[in-house]
């Protein structure tokens, strides 16, 4: 047999296991909840320890749906070391602030853009103001830096800074 012919063989045999593997593990896997698919990203680490410190993780994981205007980690560090190390600190506050940035329901960056110059209500119950300027989202002075992460129990839209409730409602 011709050596070329079986390296050929091998290689096509491995090929179609590979693809028959790789197909039964995404078959296998189920989308991430809004929790599993912040800490998979990388870059909400600071908001992963916040919503332990205030309870919230089983909550983002459950049925929802939510939407989630997830503050980065570079966001979170716009806010004096001082601060947020006694926001964290503080569970009640640090609750409050965490729920302001979810919405009841799955509200999709198309759906968005339809809320300029409105207020969504937030879980925490104040609302939060849209402003849409051509291909800019605020939610109030946070602007919207990414959109639509789809997440089995929601989506997130990714935030450039830390928006906090008023004290009215």
């Amino acid at each position: 047999m011709n050596n070329s012919f079986l390296r050929r063989s091998i290689a096509s045999a491995f090929l179609a296991l590979f693809v028959v593997v790789c197909s039964m593990n995404a078959q296998d896997k189920k989308p991430m909840n809004i929790v599993e698919t912040a800490v998979a990203a990388g870059n909400f680490k600071t908001l992963a320890t916040a919503l332990t410190e205030a309870g919230l993780v089983e909550t983002l994981k459950g049925a929802g749906p939510f939407t989630v205007f997830a503050p980065t980690d570079a966001a979170f560090a716009k806010i004096p070391k001082d601060k947020l190390e006694a926001l964290l600190k503080d569970k009640e506050a640090l609750k409050k602030v965490l729920l302001y940035h979810v919405v009841n329901g799955k509200v999709m960056a198309k759906d968005v853009v339809g809320l300029n110059g409105k207020t969504a209500k937030t879980v925490e119950g104040a609302e939060a103001a849209i402003k849409v300027d051509g291909a800019t989202v605020m939610v109030d002075a946070a602007k919207v830096e990414k959109t639509d992460i789809d997440c089995s129990n929601g989506v997130i839209h990714v935030l450039d800074s830390v928006i906090m409730p008023s004290d009215k409602k």
